[in-house]
């Protein structure tokens, strides 16, 4: 299985090879948010490549942080030791709200 630098890796190379967006990160948000979108409507549909789709959200989700310099697994393994820390409790109308 591969590790999240990995894929962040490979991902960055094909859009390389291929000759995709390298440096408009607006434009690489658009076709993350637009990814998303189909994710949604592939599993709304009950769809085969639901996926395929969410695959794609990946992809252009390290992209951006390939874009930006930002190494996606080690922001990752932080943000989870931090929500890990957090401790939430229901609030008034039964939504869980943080707790400090």
């Amino acid at each position: 299985m591969m590790e999240i630098r990995e894929i962040q890796q490979l991902a960055w190379a094909n859009k390389v090879a291929k000759g995709f967006n390298t440096s408009d990160v607006p434009l690489e948000f658009g076709l993350l948010t637009a990814e998303v979108g189909e994710a949604f409507t592939a599993w709304r549909k009950g769809l085969p490549d639901f996926g395929e789709e969410l695959a794609d959200v990946l992809l252009y989700l390290v992209a951006v942080a390939e874009m930006t310099g930002i190494d996606l697994a080690a922001e990752a393994e932080r943000k989870i030791a931090i929500n890990s820390a957090r401790v939430y409790r229901a609030g008034a109308n039964g939504t869980l709200v943080r707790h400090e």
